[in-house]
Formats: structure tokens, sequence, C-alpha cells
């Protein structure tokens, strides 16, 4: 008998475009393969080819934890981007202001109380 597991929820699933990968992995892949390979070839022929391959791999590494890495749902770009926004881009120290309502509304009081003496003038 055949069984499939089936996930609890639906929007987990991500349709996979070739080799098992989603579309997402095959263009971080493609791009890094882009940047590393051409990379490689131009280096071995100045230096050895193990320092040509560990540099390839240097570059090509962020490519692929862009595509594979996900935290909550979530990819590496936004997870990076909250970091940086909360790092450096926000004030650490928050301050906790509340709107006083009731200060709000005796402030309308009392010009209300001005534009009736003003009208009752005139």
């Amino acid at each position: 008998m055949l069984t499939a597991e089936i996930p609890a929820d639906i929007t987990k699933i991500k349709h996979r475009v070739m080799f098992k990968l989603t579309k997402r992995q095959l263009v971080c892949f493609g791009g890094g393969a882009l940047i590393g390979v051409p990379l490689f070839l131009f280096l071995k022929s100045y230096v050895d080819v193990s320092i040509a391959t560990t540099a390839m791999m240097l570059v090509m590494m962020p490519c692929f934890a862009f595509g594979l890495y996900e935290k909550g749902g979530q990819p590496l770009e936004v997870v990076m981007r909250h970091m940086i926004e909360t790092r450096f881009l926000r004030p650490r120290k928050r301050l906790y202001r509340t709107e006083n309502v009731y200060s709000i509304l005796e402030a309308q009081h009392q010009l209300k109380k001005e534009v009736r003496k003003i009208v009752r003038m005139d």
C-alpha cells in the first residue's frame, strides 16, 4: 500500500521546479555559479588550484545561503533587513508615551468656552 505524508499546514508546501529545488533556490544557485566558476577559471592560472577553489567557495556561499536559509518562513534577506533595522537604524531606547485623551478633551472644552465668550462679545 502506498502512503504519502501530508503536511498539516498547506501553506508550507513549496513547488519544486527541477532537481527537487524551488525557483528561488535555482536562481540563487545559478547566480552563485555565474559568479564563482569564472572567478575560479580566472584565478587558477595565477594561483594554486586549492586557493582558487577556496576563493570560489567563499564567493558562492552567500548565494547558497540566500537560496537555502529561512527563519520563520522568511528568507535570509528579510531576516537580515530586520536585524540591521533593529541594530543600527532604529533607536535602542524607545520611550513609552501615552496620549492623554482627558487632557485633549479638556483643552477642547476650554477652546469652546473661549469661542463662546468671543461670540457673546460681538
